[in-house]
């Protein structure tokens, strides 16, 4: 079997991704970016984007890379270059009907959201929209997760758009040479060589692991160590009270259900919202306290009052499972999903705003000092042990038992704070003036926060199952006028 320099394994968080897939559960997560259209009267921003994508294929290894699978599931699918490439299959470009605002965008995203990757291609589409009623155009950027996480997706971002205005058209070099599609023979063989090796490598990560959670509970106590583990994988359950050694921690157990906790459908629903990030500095340096826990507790205080309206409002703190990425500058491999995720509590059952921001902080804390204590790295390579035909059957079977709608979850939704760009980008001489993420939902999840920073703007994605949140506007505009509900309550 020859070896091919462009073929490359996916690892086995980067195939979770494509095994998590279902008819209704797509592995894909998406951009919003909404640009300033120049003054120049010939700008054609569909062009503009293809020319940005066209001028970046030699770096942009994600945009040429296709997925092939192992004969019989029987290893992790590998990456190849695509040998039938075509660009215009994957840049598009469309027009709202008038008037063309936000809301109908929106709703177009939310369609786009609601149909699979292509899996005989890359994994990726680009969509340019106009027709907005402001004048401006959205480019919708939609790639599988397989294939970037949150922040290799944000450096493929920066890395491909203009930091200045006139910045002249990139000169793409050479790229790799075409090759065939490897046969399922080729695949077979390639397979097995990789299933040999996998002993070697399960027992040195078992060792590693071992010798890992050895030093945590040589300076934890086991026991403490064994409460961490169950926190992070079964969602953290902590009452936080203002006198902490007057009862002991309540057991952890499963997240209180919603709504949103339910199987979902193949539709997605989409909303979006943005507040100023100097108003959210504002709020933070009155309170004492961080960026993080002002939005934390925004979306906590919009989420009390969305299910209040609707008379749901559990006793309990809802559970949010927060990413977070273990990236520290060394990996030597940029295109691959870095990410890990710890579960906090979200003040939900507290009216009081300030004592939001407070519980978030403590809350925030002490989840990571629960995802500190455990070696975040190894936990994210024991998904290289999982069998791949064994993982996305479970999937199938879990969504065809229903699984989700049995048990309560281990938390409620997804919430992410994403840094984003801090310097203005520009496409072919527009200027960039939101950033909107927009994530991907799971049965038993069917909501998900994102907000993310872009200069001086903090913009929220929400994303959510189109019969579960039916009014998903509602609950994006709680997000946003939450932040003044913190900004009155701290005196501003």
């Amino acid at each position: 079997m020859r070896e091919d320099a462009g073929v490359k394994q996916l690892t086995g968080l980067d195939a979770t991704f494509l095994y998590m897939e279902t008819p209704t559960t797509y592995g894909h997560v998406s951009s919003i970016a909404v640009y300033e259209r120049p003054d120049d009267p010939d700008y054609d921003p569909y062009l503009a984007a293809r020319e940005m994508v066209e001028s970046h294929l030699d770096i942009a290894e994600p945009y040429r890379r296709r997925v092939v699978g192992a004969p019989f599931g029987i290893d992790r699918p590998y990456w190849i270059e695509d040998p039938d490439f075509d660009l215009d299959y994957h840049v598009r470009h469309m027009s709202l009907p008038q008037p063309g605002t936000h809301q109908q965008l929106a709703e177009q995203i939310a369609r786009i959201q609601s149909r699979h990757c292509d899996r005989s291609r890359p994994l990726w589409e680009l969509y340019v929209i106009e027709g907005l009623e402001s004048g401006e155009f959205a480019v919708l950027t939609k790639m599988h997760h397989a294939t970037v996480d949150g922040a290799a997706g944000a450096i493929l971002t920066t890395m491909m758009l203009d930091s200045e205005p006139d910045a002249p058209l990139a000169v793409p070099g050479p790229l790799p040479p075409k090759e065939p599609v490897p046969s399922e023979r080729d695949m077979f063989l390639r397979s097995l060589s990789s299933l040999a090796r996998r002993p070697d490598r399960t027992i040195r990560l078992q060792l590693r692991l071992a010798q890992q959670f050895a030093a945590a509970s040589r300076l934890q106590g086991p026991q403490e160590l064994v409460g961490a583990t169950r926190r992070v994988f079964t969602g953290a359950r902590r009452r936080h009270r203002t006198d902490r050694d007057s009862a002991p921690d309540a057991p952890d157990r499963p997240a209180p259900r919603t709504s949103f906790n339910a199987m979902l459908s193949p539709h997605r629903r989409v909303a979006f919202g943005s507040v100023s990030m100097d108003r959210i500095k504002e709020v933070k340096n009155a309170a004492g306290a961080t960026v993080n826990d002002v939005v934390m507790a925004s979306c906590a205080g919009a989420l009390r009052n969305y299910l209040a309206d609707r008379d749901e409002l559990p006793d309990d703190p809802l559970i949010g499972m927060v990413p977070v990425s273990i990236r520290n500058g060394d990996e030597d491999e940029v295109w691959t999903n870095r990410v890990s995720g710890l579960f906090c509590q979200l003040p939900t059952h507290l009216a009081d705003p300030l004592e939001r921001i407070a519980f978030v902080h403590d809350a925030m804390a002490d989840a990571k000092g629960d995802f500190d204590l455990l070696p975040a790295e190894a936990m994210v390579e024991l998904a290289e042990m999982a069998p791949p035909a064994l993982a996305e059957r479970a999937a199938r079977v879990s969504a065809a038992l229903r699984v989700t709608d049995r048990v309560n979850p281990p938390m409620n939704l997804v919430i992410s704070n994403v840094p984003g760009p801090r310097q203005p980008l520009y496409l072919r001489g527009a200027k960039m003036s939101h950033y909107i993420p927009v994530n991907t939902i799971t049965d038993g999840v069917g909501l998900s926060i994102t907000v993310q920073s872009y200069c001086d703007t903090l913009d929220f994605g929400l994303v959510a199952d189109w019969q579960l949140v039916p009014d998903l506007w509602a609950l994006c505009d709680l997000c946003v006028d939450e932040v003044e509900v913190l900004a009155a309550a701290v005196g501003l």
